[in-house]
């Protein structure tokens, strides 16, 4: 039963790390196709893609964070 709990965490991560994966992609290709639209906004999109970037890599990381948590307390 024991071994079922680690295979759930490592199925978790996979998740959370392809989740991320694909969110991130997501957002640098946007961000650059933007900017190979519009060259003299590169500054205005880089700024306004930031933030979102940042965000969703702190909650892949919390959920990792989580995820280990939860195997090392059982």
């Amino acid at each position: 039963m024991e071994t079922l709990h680690y295979f759930g965490a490592a199925l978790g991560l996979g998740l959370i790390v392809i989740g991320a994966g694909m969110g991130i992609g997501r957002f640098t290709a946007a961000m650059a196709e933007g900017i190979s639209r519009q060259p003299a906004a590169a500054d205005k999109i880089v700024a306004a893609v930031n933030l979102p970037l940042f965000l969703l890599e702190g909650v892949a990381i919390l959920a990792e964070v989580f995820v280990l948590l939860v195997v090392l307390i059982k």
